[in-house]
């Protein structure tokens, strides 16, 4: 499905089913240099199963058009855009990484258009390192190399990906080289600046479940602890050898701590 959102072509992904309005929305939103891709499993289980599914591409990813916005708050402010377009009023929100800082963020500005909020990766502060942070500025492949490499567990990177004949690292390296120039540094530089999160975490109303993985090296779990204290009704769910890219490495464990919840 294709909506313009501020003015710009935005690409949602609703799991092949088309929108009703009397049924629950849940809105996916990706992390950095990703798209609606890295929900395959979760947004097509929830279309089929009663709700409307909008996984969208934010802007200047995958298949969306216009400009990368430049920082959560932005981010968090697109959100309620994007419903407008769809004509929904309310949703609950999942975000990964960045997408999960939008999604907070979203949840404590506008407390009235978010039903419940499901954090997966996230960490308050999310610091990113000067070398990823300046190949990404110069669109060095290293970014990517970097990103892959600490993005996923051990074990994960020699194999395991649940559907037979996928490699997990591969296709998440392939992902992230479709990036348009500049996205990616956009997308890291936002996660580095953002300092809201503990503060906007005390304000979020609605109940949210946190998804972490325990071998993540990317948003480490005890960076999300002070995030978990701030949050008045919370629950968490820890997925075991798991690194950053839960939904790639453990699609069945996200998806039933999502279906418990939502």
């Amino acid at each position: 499905m294709r909506l313009v959102v501020a003015g710009s072509e935005v690409y949602v992904y609703t799991g092949s089913k088309p929108p009703v309005r009397t049924q629950p929305s849940v809105v996916f939103v990706h992390g950095a240099g990703n798209d609606h891709s890295v929900w395959a499993l979760q947004s097509r289980y929830f279309a089929h199963h009663g709700k409307n599914v909008l996984a969208v591409d934010l802007p200047a990813h995958g298949r969306s058009g216009g400009a990368a916005l430049p920082s959560v708050e932005a981010l968090a402010d697109w959100i309620p855009d994007l419903l407008d377009a769809a004509e929904i009023d309310r949703a609950q929100l999942v975000g990964h990484s960045l997408g999960s800082l939008a999604s907070l963020e979203c949840a404590a500005r506008h407390p009235e258009r978010v039903e419940k909020l499901a954090l997966i990766g996230p960490a308050a502060p999310m610091p990113v390192s000067e070398a990823l942070l300046d190949a990404a500025q110069r669109n060095d492949h290293v970014a990517c190399e970097l990103i892959t490499g600490w993005s996923y567990s051990a074990g994960k990177k020699l194999g395991g990906n649940q559907v037979p004949g996928m490699w997990l690292t591969g296709n998440a390296l392939r992902l992230l080289e479709r990036t348009k120039p500049g996205v990616l540094h956009a997308d890291l530089a936002a996660c580095d600046r953002y300092r809201a999160g503990l503060e906007s975490a005390a304000r979020v109303r609605c109940p949210t479940l946190v998804i972490l993985g325990a071998r993540d090296l990317m948003a480490p779990p005890k960076n999300a602890q002070g995030l978990i204290n701030a949050l008045p009704d919370v629950k968490v769910v820890t997925v075991p050898e798991c690194g950053h890219a839960l939904m790639a490495e453990q699609p069945d464990a996200v998806l039933d701590a999502l279906r418990a919840f939502l």
